[in-house]
């Protein structure tokens, strides 16, 4: 599994990031709303932002370390997000990681994204367990994982720091065990 795969879901097609996306990355990944809930999501947004973002996804699909998926509406195609498990192979576990575009909020979405990313991470890659944290002041990411069976594991107050501010978050997580005892086709 050296190249990435495209899933399909009801609405969405998660495949490859494409040169041809970075105008759509830069748009809806470049909105100030986008970054503030995001460690890694630098604000402003350049195209070598996007350019480093591609290689990124590339580089972890060779390699295994990362397995960094494009959100495409089916209809359109047009890139509105990303989704990606990031890899600690010695543990059999990985971190998802995600973002969407401000115009795509709020319609379930990122739960259909999540949901297929978590089925590819417990059958094809192979995880054992698969975690993710949100800031406390965004719920609504909370809300993805817990639509999909993601369980929260605890809360750690001032664990991380974002332009200057130490932010309170909530980790949660899903093992495979578990993950099938859900009983998901």
């Amino acid at each position: 599994m050296s190249k990435p795969v495209t899933i399909l879901t009801e609405r969405l097609s998660l495949g490859a990031i494409l040169a041809t996306d970075i105008p759509s990355i830069i748009k809806y990944a470049g909105a100030a709303k986008v970054a503030e809930h995001l460690l890694n999501m630098p604000h402003p947004y350049y195209e070598k932002d996007a350019i480093f973002w591609l290689n990124l996804a590339h580089q972890g699909w060779q390699d295994k370390s990362k397995y960094i998926f494009g959100i495409r509406l089916q209809a359109t195609q047009e890139l509105i997000g990303g989704v990606g498990l990031h890899v600690e192979s010695r543990y059999d576990r990985a971190e998802l990681g995600y973002w969407i575009g401000v115009p795509f909020w709020g319609q379930g979405y990122m739960s259909e994204a999540v949901g297929a990313v978590l089925k590819f991470g417990f059958g094809e890659a192979g995880l054992n367990k698969i975690f993710a944290i949100h800031g406390i002041e965004n719920p609504a990411s909370g809300k993805v994982m817990s639509k999909n069976g993601m369980v929260k594991e605890g809360e750690f107050k001032e664990h991380i720091k974002i332009k200057g501010d130490y932010k309170n978050i909530a980790q949660y997580g899903l093992t495979k065990t578990a993950y099938e005892a859900m009983n998901i086709s």
